[in-house]
């Protein structure tokens, strides 16, 4: 191994001299001046944007260290250059180019996974090993790992795999899967600011971007490794007969997602019921629909179930719904007070509409009372029925007390016939 197969060692060499030479005291100094520069420069820039929340704040914040030390270090090394050796400053100024770098990677990585818990848990040892392998790349330290990795090897089937090449192509399919999401993401952001296209369109879109990113990423990968994509026919054949077998129903469920999103029957903010489950439609995903009950419940519902069933979308075409509670009165009652009285109790209450305005009917003669329905219309379903239903009723109630209308209760006589008296 000589000094120019691996040129890191003259650089080392000649910072190992340096360290026995008593002006290396300046490099360093200058080097800390720089780093200390550097990170007042990082302080007075977040001080500065502090209020801003967007990507290109959040990116610039992390950049603006390694960014300013970097030119820091190299006016340093140009004005320091002509008195003394400057093979420290030469050294630091690629590794901080690498921390930019690993700080834009891990920049990626969070907008391409803004929900994911496992990125900030990680995130060092993310930084870590890039920040490890690119000060490799940069001190030429890179080919004797990759040679001792080589080393390493084992069989698969018939051919001899090494350490190296598994590594490799781990990395090339992460990176570029990362990649895609990145972009899908962008396309994400781009298409839900378009007002013009109905939100299940723009749906269909991400999630249409995503598969395709992210299949091109993979093949791409693989194909960059070297792995002979002719070697998957067998394997990608044996999916495709699992899919079809064991995996119908979540098959199913997939082909669904993808009908409700583009034929627009079920959207989100929809009211709508399936049996005995009803609620507000929060969230549609290919796989599930997601509905929230005014009581705070959640349904997670198979989206084929939307399909093979019979759904009670109660804000399809219009966001109005009519709610009717009945009240039974006796039969000496004014009727016509009592069906004023209720319209009146309805009228007051915010969310009853007045076009169209609530009305009472008679609907029933009863045994013990005679039944009036009250029907009145709401625009904001997604708001609760039972809160509404409840005001109204109380407002019927304190207005019948007030009027002195009674609400009766079954009654029932009972007469003994033929009555024998025991002695």
């Amino acid at each position: 191994m000589s000094q120019k197969e691996y040129p890191v060692l003259s650089l080392l060499k000649d910072i190992w001299e340096d360290i026995n030479d008593p002006q290396f005291i300046w490099q360093v100094t200058a080097l800390i001046v720089c780093l200390g520069v550097a990170y007042l420069i990082t302080s007075w820039w977040q001080k500065r944007h502090l209020e801003g929340t967007g990507r290109l704040t959040d990116a610039s914040s992390r950049l603006v260290f390694p960014l300013s030390a970097m030119l820091m270090v190299g006016i340093s090394r140009l004005a320091l250059k002509p008195f003394f050796h400057v093979n420290l400053l030469k050294l630091a100024l690629p590794l901080l180019g690498s921390m930019a770098l690993v700080r834009s990677v891990i920049f990626v990585l969070r907008q391409a996974f803004p929900k994911a818990t496992w990125l900030t848990a990680w995130e060092r040892i993310i930084t870590a090993v890039i920040w490890g392998w690119l000060a490799l790349y940069i001190t030429d330290l890179a080919p004797m790992v990759i040679d001792a990795m080589e080393q390493v090897s084992f069989p698969v089937g018939k051919q001899r795999v090494d350490l190296w090449m598994v590594v490799h192509g781990v990395a090339t399919v992460f990176l570029t899967v990362v990649l895609a999401l990145w972009v899908a993401g962008m396309i994400e952001a781009r298409l839900m600011r378009v007002d013009g296209i109905d939100s299940s369109l723009r749906i269909v879109g991400v999630r249409v971007a995503k598969a395709l990113l992210t299949l091109i990423a993979i093949v791409a990968s693989l194909a960059l490794v070297g792995i002979d994509m002719t070697a998957l026919s067998v394997f990608t054949g044996a999916l495709g007969v699992g899919l079809g077998l064991g995996l119908k129903n979540i098959a199913s469920n997939y082909v669904s997602g993808f009908i409700i999103l583009l034929d627009r029957s079920i959207r989100i903010g929809n009211v709508i019921q399936i049996g005995a489950d009803n609620g507000m439609v929060t969230q549609i995903t290919t796989r599930y629909t997601v509905l929230r009950h005014p009581g705070g419940t959640e349904y997670i519902v198979p989206n084929e179930t939307l399909i093979a069933s019979v759904v009670q979308n109660q804000t399809y075409s219009d966001s109005r719904l009519r709610l009717a509670t009945t009240v039974g009165v006796a039969y000496s009652t004014d009727l016509e007070l009592a069906m004023r009285l209720m319209t009146d109790a309805a009228a007051t209450q915010e969310r009853v509409l007045s076009e169209p305005g609530p009305r009472a009917f008679l609907t029933l003669f009863g045994d013990s009372s005679i039944n009036l329905e009250l029907g009145f219309w709401i625009a904001d379903p997604e708001e609760g029925r039972g809160n509404i239903t409840s005001d109204v009723n109380l407002a019927i109630w304190r207005a019948f007390r007030a009027n002195g209308i009674e609400i009766p209760f079954p009654q029932r006589e009972v007469r003994v016939i033929n009555e024998k008296t025991v002695a």
